[in-house]
């Protein structure tokens, strides 16, 4: 049976990065468009804490893989 686009709610994995304070910026910009280009991660949210050191959250969609074995069974 096929689903809706309406009710097919979208799940996502996470995964925090932390990045210290010594960390230049094109050091940071390259590895997080490594993880985008390479592991597909999407950046969801980024923080910058006192100390100068950054938090930032990378999320990617999980694609569930529905079984076609039972379909040509006759």
């Amino acid at each position: 049976m096929a689903r809706s686009r309406a009710t097919d709610t979208r799940q996502y994995e996470y995964r925090v990065v932390s990045i210290p304070r010594s960390t230049t910026r094109n050091d940071a910009r390259r590895l997080l468009t490594d993880e985008a280009e390479y592991g597909r991660w999407e950046l969801a949210r980024t923080s910058i804490y006192t100390g100068g050191d950054r938090k930032v959250w990378l999320r990617r969609r999980i694609i569930r893989v529905e079984s076609t074995l039972g379909v040509y069974a006759d």
